[in-house]
């Protein structure tokens, strides 16, 4: 098949699977206007894609009627081009997948050739030997896709300093000075004709190691038997379970065998509550003390992330006459960058990482950028066994994917001319 047909019609079966999501999401309710936007978004792309495709078509059928004259002396060579395809052959995920499952068969002697082609070929493959160690690499563009699904919904990844790394670790250079501390690069004003002060960078190091993350999803062989179906379930399924993993781990990892977590760093601020408060309450003053913690520059990056049990405190939130929470709507022109609304100017996202209403953590205020991670820039990788899950009649696909993460601060900002600590991670205390 031409590359650029192909090409295109990926990128049909791409908007229609991602029509199919929000189509699944509304099925018992009406779509709000985010997703009618979408939807009509996708829809539109997919009514060019099909003239683009037809316009391919036609080309091609022309060029094919054209004929090409060979010179005598001319030589043909003719080489397998699979290789260059980023999907190794594979029209779908799900036939990949099929394919994967009959080489791994007990007994089996007709592995598809596709799988043998560059990263998709088997470090060993399923027989009757050894078919719970065997497993077949995933090819790239079916790499990218999974990959691209665990970056959606709100991911706290995509938000940070990532740096997709060749090998298994990384050392970056640290330097926590201020320019208004006593050490470290600094400037000094110079009379005319005086000797000048000199100063030297104060460097460290942080070294970051990637960590193993594993997402075991079983398959049944009913499921197998449809490609249509295992190409929407699978990849989707995996990258959930890896989102969710890594989002954990990127707030609330100890740093050891993964990342570290904002909130277990010494760089968090918790904001404690007011004198008197009550349990389960939110108080502007818990608002407003928050972002007073931010370091100059941090507010435009910021983003609030809360439980979303604390979003009925919400609507009573204002200063004076003034409300210093924008509900959903409520916008210029009903536009909102968060579908929860805006809270002193911030986009709000909820999550189910946030602790339990009332307790710490619950309410946080986070700049990312000042959160570094590294991923494999060799993506991710998927093997499969049929032997784990054989009394279940399912076979199970194991997806790993390589990543770490710490923020760059040690300990919280001490300003020149404040005894009040700043940080890009603040928290609100348990009340």
């Amino acid at each position: 098949m031409n590359k650029t047909l192909r090409a295109l019609q990926q990128r049909k079966a791409q908007a229609v699977q991602a029509m199919r999501v929000l189509a699944d999401a509304a099925a018992e309710r009406d779509m709000t206007p985010e997703e009618t936007t979408e939807f009509d978004r996708l829809s539109a792309q997919v009514q060019g894609l099909n003239t683009q495709i037809q316009r391919e078509e036609a080309l091609l059928e022309a060029e094919r009627d054209v004929g090409v004259v060979i010179p005598d002396n001319a030589r043909i060579e003719v080489e397998d081009n699979r290789l260059a395809d980023p999907t190794r052959g594979f029209a779908t995920f799900g036939s990949f997948a099929q394919a994967v499952r009959g080489a791994s068969m007990p007994g089996s002697r007709n592995v598809d050739q596709r799988l043998m082609i560059g990263a998709a070929a088997p470090a060993t493959f399923g027989n009757e030997a050894g078919g719970q160690d065997g497993g077949f690499l995933v090819p790239p563009q079916f790499s990218t896709e999974i990959f691209t699904l665990s970056l959606e919904e709100d991911a706290l990844l995509p938000r940070t300093d990532s740096n997709p790394i060749g090998g298994n670790s990384m050392v970056f250079p640290k330097d926590e000075t201020t320019p208004w501390g006593t050490d470290g690069v600094r400037a000094y004003w110079q009379a005319e004709a005086s000797v000048a002060t000199a100063t030297k960078p104060k460097l460290g190091v942080s070294t970051m190691r990637l960590h193993k993350l594993m997402a075991l999803v079983p398959i049944t062989d009913e499921l197998l038997d449809d490609a249509t179906a295992l190409a929407a379930y699978l990849p989707g399924l995996t990258a959930r379970s890896i989102r969710w993993k890594t989002d954990e781990a990127i707030l609330f990892g100890a740093a050891n065998g993964q990342p570290q977590g904002v909130f277990q760093s010494k760089a968090l601020v918790v904001v404690a509550k007011e004198t008197g408060q009550a349990t389960k309450t939110l108080l502007p003053a818990n608002i407003i003390n928050m972002v007073t913690r931010l370091p100059a520059g941090s507010f435009g990056r910021s983003f609030w992330l809360m439980n979303p049990d604390v979003l009925p405190s919400l609507d009573q939130m204002a200063l004076g006459n003034y409300p210093i929470y924008m509900p959903v709507g409520g916008g210029v022109g009903g536009m909102q960058v968060s579908p929860y609304g805006m809270l002193k100017g911030r986009p709000i996202f909820t999550s189910e990482h946030a602790s339990a209403f009332s307790s710490q953590s619950d309410v946080s205020l986070l700049d990312l950028s000042y959160y570094r991670s590294i991923t494999s820039r060799g993506g991710m990788q998927t093997a499969t066994s049929m032997h784990l899950y054989f009394d279940a009649d399912a076979t199970a696909f194991r997806t790993t994917f390589r990543v770490d993460g710490a923020p760059k601060l040690e300990n919280p900002i001490t300003p020149p001319k404040s005894t009040t600590t700043r940080s890009p991670f603040v928290t609100l205390a348990a009340r």
